[in-house]
């Protein structure tokens, strides 16, 4: 098969966007600032047209690269360019999420998974579908604080990413939240003790993905629009499926 032909290939499947659009509107970890925008030129005075944006490296639809959290690991450009296209599997508990807020993905609950849709194969992109994003318009129930301030979100477990850290060596996570841990453990813990392993590990994650309820399980790839930075820990990316 020629390059055009795996090209006309892929063109013939679904195609799904998972990315936020940008703008300062959208939910934001709280110790950033909305993004700030800025026309500099028109086309009426200037004959082109170009803004220019202020945001924080974590906004919107965006990577973790492993040098977030950990110090002297991979930033954004040290990424290889197959990076920027993974086999995907996504694991869908968006029934339960529903009913705890506070719920945290399971090394069972991957094996369960495993065992209806095969073993999750070294380097692919594993995602948490949580239904999350469906909340993403309503800040209030995004966030989901209680009296006390405390945030009530799903997350992954420790042991879940060192299972896949560990025994299935993927290479990257996503999921729909601002955070890899949930709100829960977060209070508990006050430090993102899973977003600290996960990248440690020098793997990296997408985090505020959109719409992952309308991949399957299996048989898609995620693509990765990845921008070249100099000494970036991450930024906002352009995420889509092909199923």
């Amino acid at each position: 098969m020629t390059i055009i032909e795996a090209i006309n290939q892929l063109k013939q499947r679904e195609w799904i966007d998972l990315t936020h659009s940008l703008s300062n509107k959208i939910p934001y970890f709280p110790a950033f600032s909305p993004l700030k925008e800025k026309t500099i030129f028109t086309i009426k005075e200037d004959g082109f047209f170009a803004k220019e944006y202020t945001l924080a490296t974590q906004y919107g639809t965006h990577i973790d690269a492993p040098g977030h959290f950990a110090e002297g690991r991979e930033l954004l450009e040290e990424l290889s360019l197959q990076d920027t296209i993974l086999p995907l599997y996504v694991i869908h508990k968006e029934r339960e999420v529903e009913k705890n807020p506070d719920y945290e993905l399971t090394e069972e609950d991957i094996l369960t998974f495993e065992k209806e849709h095969g073993k999750i194969t070294s380097g692919s992109f594993v995602a948490f579908a949580s239904g999350w994003s469906k909340k993403w318009e309503n800040h209030e129930a995004f966030y989901n604080k209680d009296e006390l301030g405390q945030g009530h979100t799903p997350g992954w477990s420790i042991e879940a990413l060192t299972f896949l850290h560990e025994k299935r060596n993927v290479r990257a996570i996503g999921h729909e939240t601002l955070d890899t841990d949930s709100g829960k453990a977060f209070a508990e813990n006050n430090a993102l003790l899973g977003e600290l392993y996960w990248l440690s590990t020098g793997n990296f994650q997408v985090e505020a993905l959109d719409r992952l309820y309308d991949v399957p399980s299996t048989g898609g790839a995620i693509v990765i629009g990845i921008p070249k930075i100099e000494e970036s820990p991450g930024f906002t990316v352009r995420a889509f499926a092909i199923v």
